[in-house]
C-alpha cells in the first residue's frame, strides 16, 4: 500500500517585496502548519519523504510539520511543484521510489485540491464532499493506494482516507476561511 499526504501550505501574507515566491506565512499559518504535524505524529503517520514547492510559505510549511516528529525525516525541496498542473503532479508523483510508503507533499492550490479530487475515487462520502468544496489552507487530503507502485497511481485509484482542516483540529466549523 501507498499514502499519499498532500497538504496544501499555511496562510501567508498577501504581499511580498520579493514576489509571490517569498510570501511568508501568517503566525497562523505558521500554528496551523504545527497543529497539522502534530496531528500527523500523534496519529503516528510518519512519512518515507516529505518534497515541498520551493515557495518561501511552502517550505516554512514544511519546516513546521516536520519539527513535529522526533527523529529526521528525509526532505527536498521540488521547484515544479510551485503552480503545477495535475498532469504535472502525478508525473512527480510516479517518480517517487517505491521504498517510500508515504510521502508528504506541500504545495499550493489549484493544483492539489485538483489532484486530490481527481486521485481520490473513493472514500467517506462527507470528507469526499467537504475536499471538493473548499481546500483551504494547510488542509490535509490524506489518500491510500492499493498498489505498490507509484508510478500506477491513476485517476480515480485512490481512497480518501481523511481529509483534515486546521478549523476541524481546532474544534472550529469545517467552514474554514482561506
Amino acid at each position: 500500500m501507498r499514502r499519499l499526504l498532500l497538504l496544501r501550505h499555511g496562510k501567508a501574507d498577501r504581499h511580498s517585496a520579493g514576489g509571490d515566491r517569498q510570501r511568508p506565512l501568517t503566525r497562523r499559518g505558521m500554528e496551523d502548519a504545527r497543529r497539522m504535524g502534530e496531528y500527523l505524529r500523534d496519529a503516528s503517520i510518519v512519512p518515507g519523504l516529505a518534497v515541498a514547492s520551493d515557495a518561501r510559505r511552502a517550505k516554512q510549511t514544511l519546516d513546521q510539520v516536520l519539527d513535529a516528529f522526533p527523529g529526521h525525516v528525509t526532505h527536498l525541496i521540488e521547484n515544479t511543484i510551485y503552480l503545477a498542473t495535475v498532469d504535472h503532479l502525478v508525473e512527480i508523483l510516479r517518480q517517487t521510489p517505491d521504498k517510500v510508503a508515504t510521502l508528504l507533499a506541500v504545495g499550493h492550490n489549484p493544483g492539489f485540491a485538483e489532484l486530490a479530487s481527481w486521485l481520490a475515487g473513493s472514500g467517506e462520502a462527507d470528507d469526499l464532499a467537504l475536499m471538493r468544496s473548499k481546500f483551504p489552507t494547510a488542509a490535509l487530503a490524506m489518500l491510500d493506494f492499493e498498489s505498490d507502485h507509484w508510478g500506477d497511481v491513476g485517476r480515480g485509484g485512490a481512497r480518501l482516507a481523511r481529509f483534515v482542516t486546521p478549523g476541524i483540529l481546532r474544534g472550529e466549523a469545517t467552514e474554514d476561511p482561506d
